[in-house]
């Protein structure tokens, strides 16, 4: 599908990768990864075009589309919300659009209404508008919502609508930069089935492990000046990264040994006649010794360092009765807690019960309508956004100059050794803040509360943007803070890695555990972090809500019992259901343990001494297409087991 032949790019003297030899095949979903900087986005960019190579061919198949998700996509605010996700398929688009307007001419032209719905019928395009509509309510956007203006949404639901647009284009190859970003767990849930079956090439950025772990059939490794392509998903590529890294480490020790020894043996005794002709043989074979030229990996992580400029008291806030609604929506309900010193708070809920609002209120960014919120004595509390844009608004601002502006009483060779912590280095500094990446602005606020060394940290959503050893970093840093910490966050491995706490907002209050998150969904709690977990629940919110009726009569219920009104052959038919079911059940969990059990054995493969230099890349190839097409399956037939199991409880009950 695509051809990718000794790639080359530089910024100057800087060699991002070189010599990239891959080819991307249909089918496969490849995870782009790699250090902040390091040229995934570029990676991208000269596979769509925007930026020209420095060396090499990029040879596409022909008349592939190309869907691609920028980060600084631009589409007119005026435009309804349905058009900007149809205009993902530009040509029937504007067909569709024709037709409207030849519609209205007194005297249309009948030759071209019949080409023009010729080209509609030839792509489908009849059915564009509820594709649209589909795709742009699987990412979560109301249905009242994509009749309004494109203007009328949030940045981050802006950047739904766009990936909507993307999707709805039906390409032959997805790349999509950073397509998680703003969306909610169900929403994610939602991409990762629509990736999952797409037939085409997709080659994604992400910084969610778990969201990769759940879409990828390989990974796209951008470090050491060039791009890996390795089989699997994340986990399976970080194991074997690892490996690949200490077998190499250790030919390089071992040839840096062989030489080391024949060097000593040349020195001993090149000046001796009875040994020279054994040391030039010596000398000879040094020359012929490779050791393989170590390049450093662009791998870096910041050094985050958080410190109290004074302790708080032991009592930090305390929130009592708090509510807020926007409009008719009420988000926050009679919200109560009390925190006390060195908690490591996680707060939890389902998506739009209002934790990040929770966090504005803690910050005195929002008022509540309702409530109070009381610190406790000698309490700092630093800030940080889930919206960047919401602090680095101003666009003269300079890295430099607003972490200065912080601290104005310290030198210069502070701030920027501070900065440096970040991973900003010379120039850099000086960049403009509105023009900074997600990932680079997220460093600037961190290095913001690193200088004004708050006691109290009030984090929303902090790993959105930052790659995935900035995140190992962060999430280190924090578990030794010593002062006290509230959190938002969608990723499950950051919350059980920090929180000792969770408070989990429900639509009537909170509901208050003291332990992990782990220890936390041993006593029932709710995973709102996990994807399946999620899902279910919804759709067993909507189930409940949809059989709810209007007006309930009680007394016409009794008359008339449900067991009452069946037939017969109803009642027949429900006690076959009964007893054909749980051999269904069993059938389909012994072929479920089948499809494990292969590949259990599949995955085994991969980790056993020199797997990936003894087995060919066909045969490789074709144990990974089978995994895939194994965990496929295995979803499959888990969806199955539900429909069963919710068949059985519904026939049961009403028995």
């Amino acid at each position: 599908m695509i051809n990718i032949a000794g790639l080359e790019k530089r910024f100057g003297p800087q060699i991002l990768f070189s010599d990239v030899q891959l080819q991307l095949n249909p089918k496969e979903r490849y995870g782009l990864v790699g250090a902040n900087g390091s040229g995934k986005s570029t990676f991208l960019k000269l596979l769509t075009g925007d930026e020209g190579t420095d060396g090499g061919t990029i040879v596409f198949g022909k008349k592939l589309r190309l869907g691609v998700l920028r980060q600084d996509q631009f589409v007119a605010d005026e435009l309804r919300i349905v058009d900007v996700a149809m205009m993902g398929d530009q040509e029937v688009y504007d067909a569709l659009r024709r037709v409207d307007a030849i519609a209205l001419d007194e005297n249309p032209d009948a030759n071209e209404i019949a080409l023009l719905n010729e080209r509609i019928a030839t792509f489908d395009g009849y059915t564009l508008e509820s594709r649209a509509r589909e795709t742009l309510l699987g990412l979560g956007l109301g249905t009242e919502q994509l009749e309004q203006r494109l203007g009328t949404l949030s940045g981050g639901f802006k950047l739904r609508v766009l990936l909507a647009q993307v999707l709805v284009g039906r390409p032959d190859v997805l790349l999509l930069d950073e397509p998680t970003n703003h969306l909610d767990i169900l929403s994610i849930r939602w991409l990762e089935q629509f990736l999952n079956s797409f037939a085409g090439c997709a080659v994604v950025i992400s910084h969610d492990r778990r969201f990769l772990d759940g879409i990828t059939t390989r990974i796209l490794d951008v470090d050491y000046q060039t791009v890996t392509d390795y089989p699997g998903n994340y986990t399976q590529f970080v194991a074997r990264k690892e490996l690949n890294q200490k077998q190499r480490n250790t030919e390089i020790e071992r040839a840096e040994r062989k030489i080391a020894e024949k060097q000593a043996f040349v020195e001993r005794f090149r000046a001796k006649a009875t040994k020279a002709r054994q040391a030039q043989s010596r000398a000879k074979q040094i020359e012929k010794i490779e050791v393989a030229e170590v390049v450093r990996s662009s791998r870096r992580a910041p050094l985050f360092l958080f410190q109290q400029e004074r302790p708080t008291g032991r009592d930090v806030v305390s929130v009592d009765g708090l509510s807020k609604s926007y409009g008719s929506k009420r988000v926050l309900t009679d919200v109560k807690f009390q925190i006390r010193r060195g908690e490591k708070v996680a707060i939890i809920g389902k998506n739009g019960i209002g934790k990040s609002t929770l966090l504005k209120i803690l910050s005195a960014n929002l008022e509540a309508d309702a409530g109070t919120v009381e610190w406790g004595v000698h309490v700092k509390a630093g800030y940080f956004a889930q919206d960047h844009h919401d602090l680095l608004h101003d666009p003269e601002v300079t890295p430099l100059s607003y972490v200065w502006d912080l601290v104005p009483h310290e030198t210069t060779s502070y701030v920027r050794g501070q900065l440096g912590r970040m991973l900003f280095s010379g120039d850099e500094v000086e960049k403009k803040v509105t023009t900074l990446s997600g990932g680079e602005a997220a460093r600037v606020i961190f290095a913001s509360l690193a200088v004004t060394r708050p006691n109290v940290l009030l984090l929303d959503e902090p790993t959105n943007h930052l790659d995935l050893e900035t995140i190992d970093a962060l999430a280190h840093t924090l578990k030794s803070y010593e002062g006290t910490l509230l959190f938002v966050s969608h990723d499950r491995w950051f919350v059980s890695q920090i929180a000792d706490r969770i408070i989990e907002l429900k639509d009537d209050g909170v509901h208050d555990f003291s332990g992990t998150y782990e220890e936390y969904l041993q006593r029932d709690g709710a995973d709102h972090l996990d994807a399946a977990q999620v899902v279910l629940a919804a759709k067993k919110e909507k189930k409940n809500v949809s059989e709810t009726p209007k007006e309930l009569k009680p007394q016409a219920q009794a008359e008339t019992p449900r067991a009452v009104e069946l037939s017969y052959e109803e009642r027949k038919r429900r006690a076959n259901r009964l007893k054909t079911l749980p051999k269904k059940l069993d059938s389909i969990m012994a072929e479920i343990d089948r499809l494990e059990t292969e590949r259990s054995s599949i995955q085994t493969r991969y980790t056993e001494p020199n797997f990936f230099s003894s087995v060919s890349d066909e045969e490789q190839r074709k144990m990974h297409y089978r995994e895939a097409q194994l965990s496929a399956e295995i979803d499959e037939l888990m969806q199955q087991w539900e429909e069963v199991e919710s068949e059985l409880k519904e026939l049961g009950a009403e028995k």
